[in-house]
């Protein structure tokens, strides 16, 4: 496989991709995550991911694929982001305790020729988390950077997720197995 640029600092995407054993080199580039009003979760994450996208390809100057993604949580139709500080981050977990959301990650994998872009949503399940939960967690793991406040692969997500319908690896931040079956239509 050739070498693909990832628009992403995540070190979780990085992460996933190593597993993958994807080639890629990092270059990502401050892009606005602000999106139009109307338009569908699904379409959220994409159109973030395709800003990401296009944000990088600007700074390229030869020919080359590009990865880029977006993760959101939704809770009842609303759209949690990355929480602001410590109190936004236990408000979040507080929402999201005992309740099933959805993970969306929107993806865009661009190249020279052609353009892909699809959301891959999976539903997680809170057990009922208790208010020293939520805190010793967001005291120790500070997730400040973590769309819904929460990373899967922490403490939270072992002890308190009751289940997961989907791709793991979306919460994560990727859809690592659909990205690589998409990387190969590339060159169909």
């Amino acid at each position: 496989m050739q070498k693909i640029i990832l628009a992403s600092q995540s070190p979780r995407r990085k992460q996933l991709l190593e597993w993958a054993e994807i080639p890629f080199d990092i270059i990502v580039k401050e892009t606005d995550e602000s999106y139009p009003s109307n338009l569908s979760v699904d379409e959220i994450a994409i159109h973030i991911a395709k800003n990401k996208a296009v944000a990088v390809k600007e700074l390229i100057s030869q020919p080359t694929t590009i990865l880029a993604a977006d993760t959101i949580v939704v809770l009842h139709n609303e759209v949690i982001g990355k929480p602001k500080d410590r109190t936004d981050a236990i408000n979040i977990l507080s929402k999201l305790s005992g309740q099933k959301h959805q993970v969306i990650t929107g993806v865009c994998i661009s190249s020279a020729y052609k353009e892909i872009v699809f959301a891959d949503t999976t539903e997680v399940v809170f057990h009922q988390l208790s208010a020293a939960q939520i805190e010793f967690y967001v005291d120790k793991y500070k997730p400040y950077d973590k769309a819904g406040a929460y990373a899967i692969q922490e403490w939270i997500g072992v002890v308190g997720i009751q289940s997961v319908k989907g791709d793991f690896y979306n919460v994560m931040g990727l859809p690592v197995s659909r990205v690589v079956q998409e990387l190969g239509n590339l060159m169909i």
